[in-house]
């Protein structure tokens, strides 16, 4: 059956083996799309691939526009069925997709060739609104190569070149491009982007409110949030606490953030002087997109971050949360310094309105939860005891009272922190969180939740602590007179690993990550950290490569002054010295390698000699003959290396190269035949 297949194949004209190389790129170019396409939509696309390679297998004729119009029209239900909408990004996607695929059944003209062309063009660049990784840029590369290619195959004659040399010239075509592009991407001076674009994977989890059942779903997500390098010593993974909304406002469902601050900041005696921002702990970090407007930073950030490229709206604490929020969700990938105080600020009294609040719970709720507070309260030793030694006895009661951490304690009904603290006791960071806060508001205690990141994994990466969507985190804070908010981590008392050794659990490998770890235990470990030292060096060389570091270029190069209009300058130079070079090598080039016309005019000045003239018509068969006619026998070496050019110039394929060296044969044969030539 091979054999038969490979026979029909050889039988196959030049255009139906070029259309089957066509679709199999269509296929490679939407592959990362289908993932995020309408399930219907997917299958769609695929089915009307497989449609037209059958018609080329068969040498069919193509349908008509009823079954294709059909087909969009089908194609649109499903996207509106799924988006609710044929606008906006995700629509018109998937409708650019449908039209990639319905454009290929209508391959008529070298003109519906190109538009599949650009068509496919535009799906590459559309895979970066998702995903800027490198794996994504390798695959996006060979997509634009291969479609290079096809783009040369149609300025072809039909059926030539074969597609192995079609796709050597598309390369060398691209590489010729290299020395712009890279003048391009090392000195274009980088705007900031009009808009945000999150990807659809970049996920926090962390929002201005939690309800029980969100981190859980978070805490299944492998990817990384942030990387993080320190400038000196590192912070232990126990220690690693990075700072996000702080909820402190509750509605007996969800915990949410003050959408104002609740008093201004405490009387400071000045400004953090430079030598005290010096002492603190400097570090670099480079964080994915997030689709919340705040700075998941190190406790205790106070000097704002330098970031590249500018955060836009970015908003230093102005209440004792210490939350540095943006005018809008984070929409790329963003690189900045920052330096964390070795403690925290100090904070004045907490105002009576403040203490009314923090302590305040919805009434006729957690009933249960309640009793057990006052009863703990009422307890030899606690009656007038203070926050810490309350909160010393809520942490022991975790420890010893059978309270379990896990990511799947399935679903709280009814009042969910009364059967969570008093009944099922099973939960992970939220539930502990909440329910810790709940008592310590019961006891009188102001408290509120903590969301953000601890820990990261045990070793770092190319010299970055990675972070992951694993290692998000919810704690308490409660007020202590006389010295501010303390931060309290219930989960540590009853998962001390999740903390001290940030072993956050995760869930179970999928099949082909389970085959993996069968075959070799550490093989999948080894891989993902292969992969992402790779992936980070991509994003901090060329995704993390910015206006900072365009200057920094200029200044080692020895700009005299470094600013955008030195880089616009250093621009139109290093363009203009290179179509320069372009132009010096075309020239060269066409004097290297004597095309027709010339090889013509130096063929007349040569033949001259020997009294034979050329006409723009002779061909090499006809100045054979004349010339053996003029001066017979003793030419033969001449005139058998015009015979050899006439067999040349009619061949199938002739080169400027094979020219050129037919001219250095004639010349050396006209050399052997000058002591001939009548004086």
């Amino acid at each position: 059956m091979v054999t038969a297949l490979h026979s029909r194949w050889a039988r196959l004209p030049r255009d139906a083996r070029d259309t089957f190389f066509m679709l199999g790129l269509i296929a490679w170019t939407v592959a990362p799309h289908l993932a995020r396409l309408p399930l219907g939509v997917g299958a769609l696309c695929l089915s009307v691939l497989a449609w037209r390679a059958m018609l080329a297998w068969r040498e069919a004729a193509l349908p008509g526009r009823g079954p294709l119009l059909a087909v969009l029209l089908l194609a649109a239900a499903l996207t509106w069925w799924d988006q609710r909408t044929l606008l906006g990004r995700e629509a018109g996607i998937t409708l650019l997709v449908v039209l990639m695929a319905l454009k290929t059944l209508e391959l008529r003209a070298r003109r519906d060739a190109l538009v599949v062309f650009f068509l496919g063009f535009f799906l590459v660049l559309t895979q970066f609104l998702y995903s800027q990784s490198l794996l994504s840029a390798a695959a996006m590369l060979l997509s634009v190569w291969g479609w290079l290619t096809a783009l040369t195959l149609a300025h072809m004659p039909a059926g030539r070149p074969p597609l192995h040399e079609a796709a050597g010239t598309a390369l060398r075509a691209a590489l010729l491009g290299l020395p712009v592009m890279l003048a391009l991407f090392l000195l274009f001076p980088r705007i900031p982007p009009l808009w945000g674009l999150p990807g659809e994977g970049a996920r926090t989890g962390l929002s201005d409110h939690l309800r029980l059942g969100d981190v859980a779903e978070l805490a299944q997500d492998d990817s990384v949030a942030l990387r993080l390098r320190f400038e000196g010593p590192a912070l232990p993974l126990s220690q690693l606490y990075l700072r996000g909304p702080v909820l402190s406002r509750y509605d007996g469902q969800s915990w949410q953030a003050d959408p104002w601050p609740r008093r201004p900041p405490p009387p400071q005696p000045g400004p953090i002087a430079p030598s005290q921002s010096a002492a603190g702990l400097r570090y670099q970090m480079t964080l994915e997109p997030l689709r919340i407007a705040w700075l998941p930073l190190l406790d205790y950030a106070t000097t704002p971050p330098r970031a590249e490229p500018p955060l836009d709206g970015l908003r230093a604490p102005d209440d004792d949360s210490l939350q540095w929020r943006l005018r809008s969700p984070l929409g790329e990938r963003t690189r900045l310094a920052a330096v964390a105080a070795s403690q925290r600020p100090a904070a004045g009294p907490l105002s009576r309105w403040d203490r009314l609040q923090l302590t305040s719970l919805p009434p006729g709720l957690h009933p249960r939860t309640r009793a057990w507070a006052r009863t703990l309260a009422a307890q030899p030793g606690l009656l007038h005891a203070d926050a810490r030694t309350l909160t010393q006895a809520v942490l022991q009661h975790l420890r010893t009272d059978g309270y379990a951490y896990t990511l799947s304690p399935g679903p709280y009904e009814g009042d969910a922190i009364d059967e969570f603290w008093m009944d099922r006791k099973l939960g992970f960071c939220e539930h502990y969180a909440s329910a810790f806060v709940v008592v310590m508001r019961s006891l009188g205690v102001p408290a509120r939740i903590v969301t953000g990141y601890q820990g990261a994994d045990p070793a770092p990466v190319d010299g970055y602590w990675v972070v992951r969507q694993t290692n998000a985190h919810a704690w308490a804070e409660y007020w202590q007179d006389g010295q501010g908010w303390l931060r309290a981590d219930p989960t540590a008392a009853v998962a001390p690993d999740r903390v001290l050794r940030s072993s956050a659990l995760r869930p179970a490998p999928g099949l082909v990550m389970g085959t993996l770890d069968s075959v070799s235990p550490g093989l999948r470990l080894q891989l993902r950290r292969w992969l992402e030292t790779w992936d980070n060096r991509w994003n901090q060389w060329v995704l993390g490569y910015g206006r900072q570091q365009q200057f920094q270029l200029l200044r080692d190069w020895g700009w005299p002054e470094v600013d955008t209009t030195a880089l616009a300058r250093l621009l139109v130079l290093c363009l203009s010295a290179l179509g320069l070079a372009g132009a010096a090598w075309a020239w060269w080039d066409g004097r290297r390698q004597p095309a027709w016309p010339r090889l013509q005019r130096r063929l007349a000045r040569r033949l001259a000699r020997w009294d034979v003239s050329l006409a723009p018509a002779d061909s090499p068969a006809a100045l054979a003959r004349r010339l053996a006619e003029r001066h017979g026998e003793k030419v033969a070496p001449m005139v058998a290396a015009l015979l050899a050019l006439q067999r040349q110039r009619y061949a199938p394929d002739p080169t400027p190269a094979t020219l050129s060296t037919w001219w250095r044969t004639f010349v050396a044969a006209e050399r052997r035949c000058a002591p001939l030539r009548r004086p």
